[in-house]
């Protein structure tokens, strides 16, 4: 058999192209568990997504944001944005309730059923009222 060097075959598979820069040598560092806690809660606050480039941001004095999040605050808000949007199904079904009144029942019966819907709707108002004032308290406070 002839022993000659054989050239790869381009076969046209897919796959990820490689790097222009790969990063291949390793670094190991040991921690005590107090110094390991700390360092992943820095890790956590500091936002970036892998560990490596965070601590290659460490290492070579690169800045880098501690953003926090306020889980209550986030609950909060997405609370708020149901609250809102179930009342703005309210006020659709508002308007139908009064169109039907008006076209299916007579003057004094739709009056009565209206004068009901009124005052629910008063007291809807006041609670509204309250949730604006508890969002106002809310953003003082915490935002």
């Amino acid at each position: 058999m002839n022993e000659e060097k054989r050239e790869p075959r381009n076969r046209r598979k897919g796959g990820r192209p490689p790097k222009n820069d790969p990063a291949k040598c390793r670094l190991t560092v040991n921690l005590t568990d107090t110094q390991h806690a700390e360092f992943l809660s820095l890790f956590e606050q500091s936002g970036v997504q892998s560990l490596s480039a965070f601590i290659c941001a460490r290492i070579f004095a690169d800045e880098f944001r501690v953003v926090k999040t306020d889980a209550s605050a986030i609950e909060f808000t997405a609370k708020l944005t149901a609250l809102h949007s179930q009342f703005r199904s309210v006020g659709v079904n508002y308007n139908q309730i009064v169109k039907e009144l008006h076209s299916n029942f007579g003057e004094k019966k739709a009056l009565a059923l209206l004068y009901k819907l009124e005052t629910a709707t008063v007291e809807l108002a006041a609670i509204g009222r309250e949730v604006m004032g508890l969002c106002e308290q809310f953003k003082e406070k915490y935002l």
